[in-house]
């Protein structure tokens, strides 16, 4: 019915071949493009094992605009999935208009040299995209892609209006290594260690980072201290939740990995700026990633649960009305089914169920989108359907109002 380039071979990558080969009927064609081709060739075996299916794979440089454009030309795909580094967003939205393709990606542009999560310079590729007659799919991933997604279906089927959105992530697994991230070492410590920020009463309130925690009591795993932190979601569902009075982002983590992450900061290991050594200018995060595990790697031993969702506070036909939507998804049985952790496979199935909506023309407009901005009930079947179920509870009153 449709092809599918694939363009990242890590651990999310992993997760969207496997999820794409298991849908023949949606993905005819499925390539999966890398600058490493030997990560391809090993996913392109586990997905043989696993599906019988046979995907092709290629080696690419996404920061090369000309070459990734000459890719899009041979594979001819209807939609790209981008889960490669968010520093090479634009260059593969360049491609994508170039050859006029639809684009789908997990995680908003950063500038290498600058933390920022903002959606700014993508929004920008809009009115380009809607000359073309294609679509950008902004950030379906889990969170930011499904979290945005639960809030799209609380507002069209809960609520005459939303005040109040708290979105939880918790991981409650363990990998057995000592420190570790669960997904790219780069993206994931340069996000925790920004400032944190929510949005409350028209204006940005910043926080220092991890200053502001409390606990949770998750559904299946239990109490869990949970920190604010900014996540780019906050920053659409600001902007498309209309009436909106504040929205917090809250992640766990444990004292172990917050003990390590403060050691490595007061070293200076976690620094995004040059620094000379042994006649070398280095970027000492770099070299730290390159200590770490590969996410990619971790789920051989990975035991426990992720759950995350969102606590919903608001108005309907003039009563209060608190509800919790969310998902539990396990560790172990993510590796049995596509060999990898449930961090990459929240962050996997997403951008899947995103490219089959566009291939059906389920979801068809021209121009960039946050997935809040399209129909959720579609995306809430289909995570049902392909290892994504999510549960919706009534939640006291009490829980989240300070």
């Amino acid at each position: 019915m449709g092809n599918v380039l694939i363009i990242g071979a890590g651990g999310v990558g992993n997760v969207v071949a496997h999820k794409c080969a298991q849908v023949p009927k949606v993905f005819s064609k499925i390539v999966l493009a890398s600058r490493n081709i030997e990560k391809c060739r090993n996913i392109q075996q586990s997905v043989k094992e696993k599906t019988g299916r046979i995907i092709d794979i290629a080696q690419v440089d996404a920061d090369d605009v000309p070459q990734t454009v000459e890719l899009i030309k041979k594979v001819k795909p209807d939609v790209v999935i981008n889960v490669a580094l968010p520093y090479q967003d634009l260059s593969i939205m360049d491609a994508c208009l170039e050859t006029n393709v639809n684009y789908i990606d997990t995680a908003n542009y950063e500038p290498k040299d600058t933390p920022k999560f903002e959606y700014k310079w993508q929004w920008a590729y809009h009115e380009r995209f809607k000359s073309k007659g294609i679509m950008a799919l902004l950030g379906c991933g889990f969170d930011p892609g499904v979290t945005n997604v639960f809030c799209a279906y609380a507002q069209k089927k809960f609520y005459d209006k939303i005040k109040t959105i708290d979105i939880l992530d918790c991981n409650a697994g363990s990998h057995g290594h000592p420190f570790a991230t669960n997904f790219n070492p780069e993206i994931n410590i340069r996000e925790i260690t920004q400032n944190g920020k929510y949005w409350e009463k028209g204006k940005w309130i910043e926080t220092k980072p991890l200053e502001i925690g409390f606990d949770f009591n998750y559904p299946e795993v239990g109490a869990k201290k949970s920190y604010l932190l900014f996540h780019e979601e906050l920053e659409s569902l600001v902007k498309h939740v209309k009436g909106l009075e504040r929205i917090r982002f809250w992640m766990t983590f444990s004292e172990n990995y917050i003990t390590h992450l403060r050691v490595l900061q007061n070293i200076g290991m976690t620094r995004i700026d040059e620094v000379e050594f042994d006649g070398k200018k280095i970027v000492p995060l770099k070299f730290l990633k390159a200590l770490l595990p590969d996410p990619s790697s971790l789920g051989t031993n990975y035991e426990g649960k992720t759950v995350i969702g969102c606590v919903f506070d608001g108005i309907k036909d003039g009563k209060q009305k608190k509800v919790y939507i969310y998902n539990v998804c396990d560790h172990a049985k993510c590796y049995d089914e596509v060999k990898s952790q449930a961090i990459s496979y929240t962050a996997g199935v997403p951008p899947v169920i995103g490219a089959m909506l566009i291939i059906k023309n389920i979801w068809k407009e021209n121009g960039v989108f946050n997935v809040e901005q399209l129909d959720p009930e579609p995306f809430m079947e289909m995570l049902n359907e392909h290892g994504l179920p999510w549960k919706q509870v009534d939640f006291p009153s009490s829980i989240l109002e300070k």
